[in-house]
């Protein structure tokens, strides 16, 4: 700030140089405003000995380079390995399981087996990741007819919500993996997948999360209203779309611990399977979820208003940042 001083109280002969000071100091500010951050990995106040963190801690002493080349030939050549076969084994497992399904015909039993594979693939999927999930406040899970809103940091949320129970999915046709996946799980259960240009009207996406809540048999839906990963620090704006249905709406908090692995997904530098690769190769992944008690629109209040109120509580339960953006 001193320099900006002097430089406005220097006389009206201007060099080249001062137009650079601004420059860089405006360049500064973008890039190190507060959205931006959300959209890089979590910095660390200590380091946890993964390849992930700072490079430059590897080799502070000896002592610290053989912990952390012991750690690497543990995770890398025991853990990983083991992690993988465990995952592998589970997607033919979720292939298998839900067309068996799919055969029987719509009922109690249907619902009931369905619910139970879910249950089951994706507990195999939380092992494959060694997952510690702690669930407080479980009298608040969702219940049929709802929708279920969560912050997001990773695809993997879904693997961490619906080891607890079955959720209806909402999202964009992928192809590859997930889209293997998605056709498996469409199977078995009630799910909403959109192409790209269906997902664009608001209108035809409102009527088909209506007309699902109105189900009461189908399981409750799973949405996560930021629309993308964001680095477990924050929360972004909720889009509205998800709050103007009319229904009860579920929050749920989900605050990782980055001390035993980075979960989050920057989709930008790495694929799906790169990043579940680089996930079963950290410590474990470390996270605590909370139910919170449902909420409902009032009368008079808009959808923007709605999905600020959730958001805040969700932010305030998992000690995240409220961004208005």
């Amino acid at each position: 700030m001193q320099q900006q001083q002097q430089l406005r109280c220097c006389s009206s002969d201007c060099a080249f140089s001062d137009a650079l000071f601004f420059s860089r100091r405006a360049v500064e500010s973008i890039v190190d405003d507060e959205v931006t951050k959300c959209f890089s990995a979590q910095e660390l106040e200590n380091w946890n000995l993964l390849t992930r963190s700072n490079c430059r801690f590897r080799h502070i002493s000896l002592r610290l380079t053989v912990l952390w080349g012991l750690g690497l030939l543990l995770r890398y050549c025991l853990l990983l390995p083991l992690r993988v076969a465990l995952a592998v084994s589970g997607v033919p497992l979720l292939l298998v399981l839900t067309p068996l399904v799919s055969c029987l015909p719509d009922g109690a039993l249907h619902s009931g087996l369905s619910e139970k594979v879910h249950i089951v693939c994706y507990g195999v999927f939380v092992r494959a990741l060694t997952a510690i999930i702690t669930y407080h406040h479980q009298e608040n899970k969702p219940r049929d007819g709802g929708i279920c809103v969560a912050n997001h940091t990773t695809p993997i949320d879904i693997i961490i919500l619906a080891n607890d129970g079955c959720y209806s999915l909402v999202g964009q046709v992928h192809g590859g993996l997930m889209g293997l996946l998605q056709r498996a799980l469409v199977k078995a259960s009630s799910h909403i997948w959109f192409e790209r240009s269906e997902a664009k009207d608001r209108h035809l996406v409102a009527k088909r999360l209506g007309d699902h809540v109105a189900d009461k048999n189908k399981p409750p839906i799973l949405i996560f209203p930021e629309g993308t990963c964001i680095n477990n620090t924050s929360v972004m704006m909720f889009k509205k779309g998800s709050f103007e249905v009319g229904c009860s709406v579920y929050p749920v908090a989900i605050k990782y611990d980055p001390r035993f692995g980075d979960a989050f997904w920057n989709s930008s530098k790495c694929g799906i399977i790169s990043y579940l690769l680089w996930t079963m190769s950290s410590w474990a992944i470390v996270c605590s979820v909370w139910y919170l008690p449902p909420m409902k629109r009032e009368d008079g209040e808009s959808a923007v208003d709605f999905s600020n109120r959730v958001k805040s509580a969700i932010a305030a339960q998992g000690g995240l940042v409220d961004l208005v953006w």
